[in-house]
């Protein structure tokens, strides 16, 4: 038999997908979240590229024509991925808004949150930058995440802004951490083991009357990081300094000066 060919995902009945997850079971037991658990499972083992609907439906055991009558293509599928991992990224909506230390302290615990979801699910950094999933569970993400901004002086389109910089840097060192750990797989080699190896011929080939600025800091960080970087120092050093940067908006929103207690 000749697998069914994919056409265009329709938005509207991939929205139907997402608010509905959980439909009845098919004759053979089959349902819209067994389909998704399994594509979670393949990708969080092998990235999307490892995701399709024939190697799901052989783990569930089933034809992939059965597949298609609970979701209609991968793209679907991979939306309700999506959605499902964030499921469980907060306790509640107001979680974020508890965390000590007012809305900095909100937007520290938000970055720390989403920093652990990709190094559990790596493959979510692949669809960040598309077309967002409007799941109820990716809803609920973005409510959590404006509450520890609100009230506090600044607009809509601001708070709007405040939080994409800062998922935005999450991203980009996460990223980051991913490739890091793979050159490492690829090459065998540790950053430390690796720069062990290369520090001394760099040394040797680096004038430093030529190149004094960037052989006094270089050497600085990798004496520190044992590399050319830390993802992990990138990500805190880099929300401190928009976390500054945010307060010092708020301060002129609100016509408080330095020093004076922020809003909450």
């Amino acid at each position: 038999m000749t697998s069914k060919k994919e056409g265009p995902s329709d938005p509207a009945r991939t929205l139907d997908l997402l608010w509905g997850l959980g439909g009845k079971a098919g004759r053979k037991g089959l349902t819209v979240e067994a389909i998704v658990a399994t594509g979670i499972e393949l990708a969080d083992a092998e990235g999307l590229d490892g995701v399709s609907m024939r190697r799901v439906a052989d783990r569930l055991g089933s034809g992939a024509m059965s597949l298609y009558t609970h979701v209609p293509g991968k793209d679907d599928l991979v939306d309700l991925m999506h959605d499902n991992v964030l499921g469980g990224l907060y306790a509640d909506l107001d979680e974020p808004a508890r965390a000590e230390g007012g809305w900095r302290g909100g937007l520290e615990f938000i970055a720390a949150r989403n920093w652990d979801l990709y190094q559990r699910h790596p493959w979510m950094l692949q669809l960040v930058g598309m077309r967002p999933v409007l799941g109820p569970n990716t809803v609920r993400k973005y409510e959590a995440e404006l509450r520890p901004l609100d009230g506090i002086g600044l607009s809509d389109i601001e708070m709007d802004s405040v939080l994409t910089l800062v998922l935005t840097h999450v991203v980009g060192t996460a990223r980051l951490l991913v490739s890091v750990a793979a050159t490492a797989e690829r090459s065998g080699l540790t950053d430390a083991q690796w720069w062990d190896i290369v520090s001394p011929t760099l040394e040797r080939l680096m004038d430093p009357a030529e190149f004094p600025v960037s052989g006094r800091v270089g050497e600085a960080a990798g004496t520190e990081f044992e590399s050319t970087g830390d993802p992990v120092h990138a990500l805190r050093f880099g929300l401190g300094r928009i976390l500054d940067g945010v307060a010092v908006l708020i301060r002129e929103r609100t016509g408080s000066k330095p020093g004076q207690s922020e809003p909450e």
